[in-house]
């Protein structure tokens, strides 16, 4: 890290105890409002979690050409779905945004030209699950877009230049779905226990073991797994947070899932803890 970007940081996040890394399986919008066992389960994790001076999250949802941070005062709620009950859509999560952190990430990317947005806010893949980790909505929050038009690894490269910001109290979320096919969403067992299409239990099979194991290789290079995977990543905007959360990981670092289910033949809810 240069001089300048060193600077930045230094005035602004002092260093800290490391923080983890999490990718959260956000699934349906509807985690906003009721109440599972998987939003159980990230009030659960929210208690492990020492409280950062700010969050970066990697949405599946803002996917760019080019790389974008939001830099605003007060980013607004985007209720980027449809078909929803009105109390979800009446639903806001008034987190504060982060200036600073958006200018430190910026300086600390150095393989790609990073731009400040002002017209985003935070989409449902961040403020649905980060509600139940932080419900006071008291810790600033920005996004990072994901540039759809880069290969896997070029995601897995660029997040370990973020790596800096885990010794700076900033605590780093990819939110997505390792297996996230809606064109084969089981609606008539949407509620089944655990309930997967026999690739979908293969693939889930692969994936946990390759986490585990931590072979980052194997899951950057997702499209060598067989016709499972594929499959379960028909495409990879809900895969890719996943990849950012395995280019923060360090040989100190261990893995753990939670919330680890599948759900409507075709989905998957498994979530990643980093520390």
């Amino acid at each position: 890290m240069d001089l300048q970007s060193l600077r930045v940081l230094s005035e602004n996040f002092p260093l800290s105890e490391r923080m983890p890394v999490l990718f959260l399986g956000h699934g349906s919008p509807m985690n906003a409002i009721e109440e599972n066992e998987f939003v159980q389960g990230f009030r659960l994790l929210s208690t492990t979690l020492p409280k950062p001076n700010a969050i970066l999250c990697i949405s599946a949802h803002w996917l760019t050409n080019g790389t974008f941070v939001t830099a605003m005062e007060k980013p607004a709620t985007i209720h980027d779905f449809g078909g929803f009950p009105d109390e979800l859509y009446k639903q806001q999560y008034p987190a504060p945004g982060s200036p600073k952190l958006a200018s430190a990430t910026k300086e600390v990317i150095k393989s790609t030209q990073v731009e400040l947005d002002m017209g985003w806010g935070l989409d449902h893949g961040a403020w649905s699950v980060i509600k139940h980790l932080y419900p006071k909505a008291d810790v600033p929050v920005i996004q990072l877009s994901i540039d759809y038009s880069k290969p896997a690894a070029w995601h897995f490269e660029l997040a370990k230049e973020l790596s800096v910001l885990r010794d700076r109290g900033i605590l780093i979320i990819g939110s997505g779905n390792i297996i996230h096919n809606l064109r084969l969403v089981d609606f008539k067992n949407m509620y089944r226990d655990n309930y997967g299409y026999d690739w979908a239990i293969e693939a889930h099979s692969q994936f946990n073991s390759h986490l585990l194991d931590g072979n980052s290789k194997a899951l950057i290079e997702y499209e060598k797994l067989g016709k499972s995977a594929l499959l379960a990543i028909p495409t990879p905007d809900h895969y890719f947070p996943l990849i950012y959360t395995l280019g923060l990981k360090t040989q100190k670092d261990a893995i753990s899932l939670f919330n680890d289910k599948l759900m409507a033949g075709s989905l998957s809810m498994t979530s990643v803890k980093i520390a």
